[in-house]
């Protein structure tokens, strides 16, 4: 007597896939926050017994090259908005920092060779700073647009950092000559003071989201959605 079997072999159901990189975000608002925070203690005159090159190095390191990483994280997690904007934020803080290594320092250094060039030498450095924060105005506008569909807190800060930029372009425009703070840059300074507190804020947020625990910081649903 013969016994034959029929198996049917059910192909199993792969999970689906879980990303193995944590979110990013939070890095680069800290990145973002403490880079902005220091550059705008020297905007508000707060750094009167200090070099006022504090943040010169953390444009580099910290708000350039981390919250540049963060941005390509973020691109790895298929998030448009984060990718552009830590990518956007992270490319300006080491830019700008390589203005002031390239242009700006030296351009002050020469002015010891050549006194009767400081105006004009100054004018023209100020002025470069209003063109570079009224560009990065425009990309910001369109940003904080964009994060009307995010959270309440996430659209404070870019409010305040556009605010902030234009604030700042209008000073340095304005400020023709001077070498130290005007009243203008002065106000930019505390308005930027603001919106890296926010942007400290809204990093905390995000680690505790992440950690998943019970303390967790509320951030405000969006206000399009």
């Amino acid at each position: 007597m013969s016994v034959s079997e029929d198996r049917t072999v059910q192909p199993a159901t792969a999970p689906a896939p879980v990303s193995s990189i944590a979110d990013p975000a939070p890095l680069g608002l800290a990145a973002f926050a403490l880079t902005t925070f220091l550059l705008s203690s020297k905007n508000a005159g707060w750094m009167t017994h200090a070099t006022g090159s504090a943040w010169l190095g953390f444009a580099f390191a910290y708000g350039g090259l981390a919250q540049l990483l963060a941005g390509m994280w973020e691109f790895r997690r298929g998030n448009t908005f984060g990718s552009t904007a830590f990518g956007t934020f992270g490319a300006f803080w080491i830019g700008l920092a390589l203005w002031a290594e390239l242009v700006a320092n030296p351009a002050v250094a020469g002015i010891a060779k050549a006194p009767s060039t400081a105006a004009a030498t100054v004018a023209s450095l100020n002025h470069d700073l209003g063109w570079i924060t009224l560009a990065f105005a425009i990309v910001t506008i369109y940003l904080l647009i964009l994060t009307s569909q995010v959270n309440v807190i996430i659209f404070l800060v870019f409010l305040g950092l556009f605010v902030t930029l234009v604030i700042l372009a209008i000073g340095n425009f304005d400020a023709g000559s001077a070498l130290l703070p005007t009243g203008t840059i002065k106000i930019g300074g505390y308005l930027g003071l603001i919106t890296a507190l926010l942007a400290f804020y809204a990093s905390a947020a995000g680690v505790a989201a992440g950690m998943g625990g019970k303390l967790q910081f509320p951030v405000g649903r969006a206000l399009i959605s």
